[in-house]
């Protein structure tokens, strides 16, 4: 199974990005969508598994602030903010967020952290990144993608 793993589009569906979601068997996005159509368009291409950030607001309250979901035999847990994942994450194989802006990609007691950084307006002079991944039988497989960009 093939994933789009993203976080902070912070309103901004780039079309680099809309390529390889082409892709995805399903989408999971660490939150800070900030608009309604973001979601709306992310949904045209695979199943979405989206959970709300910080400047995602009332029109998010529907969007849970926590998910755990399986994909191709890998468990995930999606939150926003590191700081924020739940307590027990017993059978939890990944933990995606985001809120950074900072890809990272780690394995620590067993489980992999994946946070695949800021495919939205860039912020921070940070690269804009993304993640696919290849969810099989329980092993996860991750590739980094940076969208090039104009440096101003």
């Amino acid at each position: 199974m093939r994933l789009a793993i993203l976080s902070d589009t912070h309103g901004l569906l780039r079309p680099e990005v809309a390529e390889f979601l082409k892709s995805a068997d399903a989408i999971l996005h660490g939150g800070d969508i900030n608009r309604q159509s973001i979601v709306d368009q992310l949904r045209q291409y695979a199943p979405l598994y989206v959970v709300r950030g910080n400047n995602d607001k009332e029109w998010a309250e529907v969007i849970p602030h926590d998910l755990t979901v399986t994909l191709g035999g890998v468990t995930f847990c999606v939150v926003h903010n590191r700081k924020e994942v739940p307590a027990d994450l017993s059978g939890v194989d990944a933990v995606v967020f985001g809120h950074s802006h900072k890809y990272a990609e780690e394995e620590r007691d067993g489980r992999l952290w994946l946070n695949p950084g800021s495919c939205g307006p860039r912020r921070f002079r940070q690269e804009i990144t993304l993640m696919m991944a290849e969810a099989e039988d329980g092993t996860l497989r991750v590739e980094k993608i940076t969208i090039p960009h104009e440096v101003k």
